[in-house]
């Protein structure tokens, strides 16, 4: 396969209202971000993913977009969004936008005009139906709770949002839609952009009145078209937010015969610590054996015909350390292996802002503290359905999106110099000793581990070109794996638990990176593996496994 550049890269995805505050309004902005290259070129990272930054009245974050062709005014300016595309090119870095098109928000220019008259000319920009029976057109929900359809009285009919009301579904179908679609993005790839994280990208696709929400049967044309119309013409990364894919759908993406996408974010792993059948809120313990296959699955059905994605956290998921790994005393430990399982792998991997810090979920107090929309309306549903308070609470602490959200901890000065006034949102306490500076002055800090990891994934083609080999399956507590190319192989060997497990593999190791001292090469015939160990072996194979 073709060896684009986005294969050696690693993304750091920058959720801006949390990132940094330059001007002391309590907000993350453009001129934060620029005030951090440094830290960022320091980690070794070379493309950066922005959520959104346009115009937005917020009532989902931005990801409920007003005007696409200006910034919000509380991130900065257009002029110094230029500012930072220079000075991230100066330095070898990509910026990356969130493309926010499977809908927009109520108060843009196209919604406004198309709610006021069944005969305007933007009305089939979204997707109106009367009522049926008294009520909505289906049954169809919102991915936020509640029916997806919102009766609109200026018209008398209903229009579809598959996320907030605030947030009214695109129409697709509508081919003058698409074209002004294409336009946007042509702005913004002739403003220099490296590309585009398409956010919900498999419901441009829908068909409601067949009740069809991912994945519908035009998805794929829709975006060939894209591809043809925009980013096709120039060397970019495109990333789709597809939570319905499975590998046979995420190789129509990816495959690059098929002109469509670079690859995608499939969330299979994602949903392991949810009881079978059940709502994501509702919780069961994550076992490493079902976390093995699905990883498995995407390496091997993907390998040769698309590329994967690798990533552990985003704006919308909570922090992995302490889903999966520990806030105890072995955070450091276990925040380096789950950086080891993910960046030993084939694909792109992306890092959530505060990651590489083992940065934590918050230490929320009630069910009333959550202020995000999904949160709020999970709070709402659950309460009716009789679920406790502190049951309601258990689930948000574990899974809600805040989490992700809270702002990024630079160092031990008030607000974790995130901003010099009151912050948007509380700083998770802890920042006083888990912070940038404090990961800086320690060489052992999990900042700069991911920092070689990243360098790695630029010097080791095995890790971007060679094979991969699930080892013992079904192990529950220790997740392996061989990486092989052109006749050298890659041991990557973690302990997923904070007790200890044993191992065996024939042959010796010389340990390329570990989250423990190690000798220069180590015997694998016969290993205990400290709580969250996790190394990296370049392996000297014995005569007997020859």
């Amino acid at each position: 396969m073709e060896q684009n550049w986005w294969k050696n890269s690693v993304v750091y995805q920058i959720y801006p209202r949390s990132f940094c505050d330059s001007n002391g309004d309590g907000v993350g902005d453009l001129n934060g971000i620029r005030s951090k290259l440094w830290y960022l070129e320091q980690l070794g990272v070379d493309v950066l993913w922005l959520s959104p930054v346009y115009c937005s009245p917020n009532a989902d974050n931005g990801y409920d977009i007003s005007d696409y062709y200006n910034i919000q005014p509380e991130y900065g300016t257009m002029e110094d969004m230029k500012q930072l595309l220079d000075q991230c090119n100066q330095r070898g870095m990509r910026v990356i936008m969130d493309l926010v098109v499977n809908h927009t928000s109520d108060e843009h220019t196209w919604f406004q005009q198309s709610r006021s008259s069944k005969t305007n000319p933007y009305r089939d920009f979204y997707i109106w139906r009367p009522g049926k029976d008294g009520g909505p057109p289906n049954d169809l929900s919102s991915n936020f709770g509640g029916s997806a359809w919102e009766y609109d009285p200026e018209t008398q009919e209903y229009y579809l949002h598959f996320y907030g009301k605030k947030q009214p579904d695109l129409n697709w179908s509508n081919p003058r839609l698409r074209q002004e679609i294409w336009k946007m993005m042509n702005f913004w790839i002739d403003l220099g952009i490296g590309g585009f994280r398409m956010d919900v990208i498999d419901l441009i696709g829908k068909d409601p009145d067949q009740g069809i929400r991912e994945n519908g049967p035009k998805l794929h044309e829709y975006l060939q078209e894209m591809n043809r119309e925009t980013f096709g013409k120039h060397d970019l990364l495109t990333v789709g937010e597809c939570w319905g894919a499975t590998p046979d759908i995420g190789r129509l993406y990816s495959d690059p015969d098929r002109h469509e996408l670079s690859m995608i974010f499939q969330f299979e792993q994602i949903q392991l610590d949810k009881q079978p059948g059940g709502h994501r809120w509702d919780l069961k313990p994550l076992e490493l054996p079902d976390l093995k296959a699905v990883f498995t699955k995407w390496q091997k059905e993907l390998d040769g015909h698309g590329w994967n994605s690798l990533f552990w956290s985003n704006h919308d998921l909570p922090r992995i350390v302490s889903r999966w790994g520990t806030d105890g005393a072995y955070r450091v430990e276990s925040a380096k292996m789950l950086a080891t399982v993910l960046h030993g792998m084939k694909g792109t991997p992306y890092i959530y802002q505060g990651e590489e810090l083992g940065m934590t979920n918050m230490p929320f107090a009630s069910p009333d503290d959550f202020t995000d929309i999904e949160s709020r309306n999970i709070c709402r549903e659950r309460r009716a359905a009789g679920f406790s308070e502190e049951e309601i609470l258990t689930s948000l602490r574990a899974k809600a999106r805040d989490n992700a959200r809270t702002p990024m901890q630079w160092s031990q000065e008030p607000q974790a110099g995130f901003t010099t006034g009151t912050p948007w949102f509380p700083v998770n306490p802890n920042y006083t000793h888990i912070n940038a500076q404090q990961a800086l002055d320690d060489p052992d800090s999990i900042f700069y581990y991911y920092q070689k990891l990243v360098a790695l994934r630029k010097h080791a083609p095995i890790l971007t070109q060679g094979s991969y080999e699930l080892l013992c399956p079904q192990d529950p507590d220790v997740y392996a794996y061989l990486r092989r190319w052109q006749g050298e192989t890659w041991l990557i060997l973690c302990n997923f638990h904070q007790t200890t497990a044993s191992f065996s593999y024939p042959g010796q190791g010389k340990a390329i990176l570990s989250n423990y001292s190690q000798p220069e090469l180590r015997d694998l015939t016969h290993v205990s593996l400290r709580p969250y160990e996790a190394a990296i072996y370049q392996i000297q194979e014995s005569e007997e496994s020859l």
